[in-house]
C-alpha cells in the first residue's frame, strides 16, 4: 500500500514541543516496520524544511534531511501539477487551505493514493483516509 506523508506528520516527529509528537513517533515506528511505500511531494519537503528551520533551527534541518529523505519516495512537481494546485487553491477560496495542501491532494489523486499520514483535517475533508 502507498501512504502519502504530510508536513504535519513530519513536523510532529521532529518537534518535541508539537502536541502530536508522541503519537507521531508511534505511528512512524509502525510505518517504518510495515511494507507500505511512503511518498510525499516536493512542495511538502520544502514546506517541512522551512517550518523546521524557522521554528527549531538549522540543527533540526540537518537531522531531518538524512533521517527522512532516504525513506520517502518524492513526487517532484512540475509546471502542470503546480498549475492544477494553484487552480484548486483559487477555486476553494479558503484562507486556511494552503497551496501545499492542494498540491498534496493533486499528487494523491494523480497517483491513486487514498491513505495519508497527517494531522491536518483538510485531507479528511477531501475524502482521504487519514492516519491517525
Amino acid at each position: 500500500m502507498e501512504i502519502f506523508i504530510d508536513t504535519s506528520a513530519l513536523y510532529a516527529f521532529i518537534s518535541e514541543d508539537d502536541r502530536n509528537h508522541e503519537l507521531g513517533r508511534q505511528i512512524w515506528a509502525s510505518l517504518l516496520t510495515s511494507e507500505d511505500k511512503l511518498l510525499t511531494n516536493s512542495y511538502v519537503l520544502v514546506e517541512s524544511i522551512t517550518l523546521i528551520q524557522q521554528r527549531l533551527g538549522m540543527k533540526y534541518v540537518r537531522a531531518f534531511l538524512p533521517q527522512f529523505t532516504p525513506i520517502l519516495q518524492v513526487d517532484w512537481l512540475g509546471r502542470e501539477q503546480h498549475s492544477y494546485a494553484v487552480e484548486q487553491l483559487l477555486t476553494a477560496n479558503r484562507r486556511q487551505l494552503s497551496l501545499v495542501d492542494c498540491s498534496s491532494f493533486e499528487t494523491m489523486r494523480r497517483l491513486g493514493i487514498q491513505k495519508v499520514f497527517s494531522f491536518d483535517e483538510h485531507f479528511r475533508e477531501q475524502g482521504f483516509e487519514v492516519i491517525p
